[in-house]
């Protein structure tokens, strides 16, 4: 089976073209080729699948198996594949990607024939806590805010949760308490969990731990989340692109008001192409 491993800011995929290829079960493929000392490594599987009403669908997996609903990191490189590999003609400046959270429309940024980067509306983000919301974690007394931007979200923010004993993201222990906060008891699917320094209004340190992947270099719909709580907790602008610095890169992220959509700008990069034993 042929593959392409792509990464947006250090989230790292492999990616299958099921355009041509077949993959008749894709929860062990991804266990097996995600395994970064036996398989090619990354942070799951991302199938590139025929839509009807898209110009593809991404079909996501986590490392540990799970189906996931969406990646935003993820989205940008399936933009990428379909544009540079001709799955959609040359003179496109614009994608619609099917996704199992909807539809995303893209907006493609190329040089020489190739997309380099991308900006995707993320759709509405949906407040699903408290503003804030109290939670206690390894007895540790937190607030978190909840948003859902197709997957969930639970987003702390480093000012606001002394009890973590840090004041810099870089100094969290998500070997010791990781799991804790993906398996708390308040979500029952699990969740994704950012933790926030705000350095300004239009800036912020991030970090995450990912349901079913554990600590990735980035995570873009855990950036839109982190943006779009700040922008209604009142603590980033609103309608302003705020620069996020993940472990992995930079991306930069819009809440726009009118609507609450958010719209995400990054990277997409092709690291290598190779065949895979099934």
């Amino acid at each position: 089976m042929k593959f392409t491993k792509m990464q947006g800011c250090g989230n790292d995929y492999v990616y299958v073209n099921c355009f041509s290829e077949q993959v008749t079960d894709p929860s062990s493929l991804a266990r097996r080729i995600a395994d970064r000392h036996f398989g090619v490594g990354g942070d799951g599987l991302i199938l590139i699948e025929p839509s009807d009403r898209a110009d593809a669908y991404m079909h996501m997996f986590n490392l540990d198996g799970s189906e996931g609903n969406m990646c935003g990191n993820g989205i940008r490189c399936v933009a990428k594949y379909i544009y540079d590999h001709g799955l959609i003609a040359a003179d496109r400046t614009t994608a619609v990607i099917d996704t199992k959270s909807g539809l995303k429309n893209i907006e493609l940024f190329t040089e020489n024939g190739k997309m380099i980067s991308a900006a995707v509306d993320m759709g509405q983000a949906k407040l699903t806590s408290e503003l804030p919301e109290r939670i206690t974690v390894r007895g540790m007394d937190l607030v978190f805010i909840g948003i859902d931007v197709g997957n969930p979200h639970a987003v702390y923010f480093l000012e606001d949760n002394k009890a973590l004993g840090v004041s810099e993201v870089s100094d969290l222990d998500f070997l010791l308490y990781g799991k804790d906060f993906e398996e708390h008891k308040r979500f029952p699917d699990k969740v994704n969990s950012e933790f926030i320094r705000v350095i300004s209004r239009r800036e912020i340190d991030f970090r995450v731990w990912e349901r079913g992947s554990g600590e990735t270099l980035a995570c873009g719909t855990g950036a839109t989340a982190a943006v779009a709580a700040g922008c209604m907790a009142g603590k980033l602008d609103r309608d302003q692109e705020v620069l996020v610095h993940l472990r992995g890169g930079d991306l930069s992220i819009r809440y726009i008001s009118d609507n609450g959509h958010c719209i995400m700008t990054g990277p997409a990069v092709e690291v290598f192409a190779g065949d895979f034993p099934l």
